[in-house]
């Protein structure tokens, strides 16, 4: 196996506090090296998540913080440029900038992975994209995408993308497990950060069973809710949970409720790290519907779907125990086949293996060409 150098400059990998990219980021890095790949992370010194990093010096990934485009050009040139792969993740301040000066510096392929897929592209429609532009996509040699399907061709056709691939977000399966000892205490749980696009989905879906099965124990984690959201008063609130938490909020859960942006639904082919995270921890999952859910999970098999609070209630109090843990089961065992961070970083490997190649022909189809004219 071919061993690489890769640089990652993303949003943040010490701090998992309101953005789901940390995690991401962990299981991917942490795969690469296990595999024998050298790993570089290059971090924005954000003041948030200065104040809440919970990870604040991988053991797998060198890990360097910079404050401004200007200091990563002084001090990274030379890390950049003997990469094999750097790879500019969504919503990098200064991403626009980060992202021409890489492909200046870069000797090796470059990489944008769009962990937001759906929102960059309707972003780059309205001309509101700081992490990105028309101009620099088709300068990347790789575009990953958390969000697979018919956006994959789209990117490479209207968009002029090299080569646009899903890297789509996964599970670490030491972290995230069943835990036997823990009994549920709740009957449905969530764990999302506040957005106002799910906000609608959130009241459909728990609120309205909270206050229709008042016997019902309902719980919502997650930063950045309103004050004024009013909360049913079966709905326990939990602020921030860590990573480190998660395993044992599922375990607590009876069923987790699966709940999806509004322009990933469009989009479609766009999996929630939670959807993985509970079926890798045991816990069965009540999801809204979107177009290529069934590539990931079978429906009615390995998931369950609701779009009313009607169905949401159906399944809580009329699925018997056997058939909850069955389904639980089902989904465990597909996401420990296909949808690890293993599984990621085998597929970045690949892709890498890919792009180098396709670099090398086209640079010795240059080389000929010019040889050619000059005899």
């Amino acid at each position: 196996m071919t061993s690489y150098t890769y640089v990652f400059l993303g949003l943040s990998i010490t701090s998992s506090w309101g953005n789901g990219h940390a995690t991401t980021y962990r299981g991917l890095l942490r795969e690469l090296t296990a595999r024998g790949h050298r790993v570089v992370f290059l971090e924005r010194d954000l003041p948030f998540y200065a104040q809440n990093r919970d990870m604040p010096d991988p053991a797998f990934a060198r890990t360097y913080l910079y404050d401004s485009v200007g200091e990563l050009r002084e001090r990274f040139a030379l890390t950049v440029r003997e990469a094999d792969l750097v790879v500019v993740g969504s919503y990098v301040p200064d991403g626009v900038d980060v992202g021409a000066w890489v492909q200046k510096t870069a000797r090796g392929c470059t990489a944008f992975y769009d962990i937001d897929t759906p929102v960059t592209l309707r972003n780059l429609q309205r001309g509101k994209v700081d992490y990105l532009s028309r101009e620099l996509i088709p300068l990347y040699d790789l575009y990953l995408s958390f969000t697979g399907g018919p956006t994959l061709g789209f990117l490479e056709r209207d968009y002029g993308a090299r080569c646009a691939r899903p890297l789509y977000c996964s599970v670490d399966p030491d972290l995230y497990r069943p835990d036997p000892d823990i009994e549920p205490r709740w009957d449905l749980g969530y764990l999302g950060t506040y957005s106002d696009d799910r906000q609608p989905s959130l009241e459909t879906l728990l609120f309205k069973p909270a206050e229709a099965w008042k016997k019902g124990r309902y719980i919502v984690a997650g930063p950045q809710y309103p004050a004024s959201t009013m909360w049913p008063r079966n709905v326990e609130r939990v602020e921030h949970l860590a990573p480190g938490d998660h395993r044992a909020f599922y375990a607590a859960q009876r069923f987790s409720l699966n709940i999806t942006r509004r322009d990933m639904i469009a989009a479609g082919y766009s999996p929630s790290v939670r959807l993985f995270e509970a079926a890798a921890c045991g816990t069965p999952i009540l999801s809204d519907r979107w177009q290529g859910i069934e590539t990931f999970f079978v429906p009615g098999w390995e998931i369950a779907l609701a779009q009313t609070p009607v169905d949401i209630l159906r399944y809580l109090r009329e699925v018997k125990e056997p058939a909850r843990r069955a389904m639980a089961e089902r989904a465990r065992k597909r996401v420990l086949r296909e949808h690890t961070a293993a599984h990621r970083a085998e597929a970045l490997e690949r892709y890498t293996t890919e792009v180098l190649a396709f670099r090398g022909a086209r640079t010795r189809k240059h080389s000929v060409r010019r040889a050619g004219s000059l005899a």
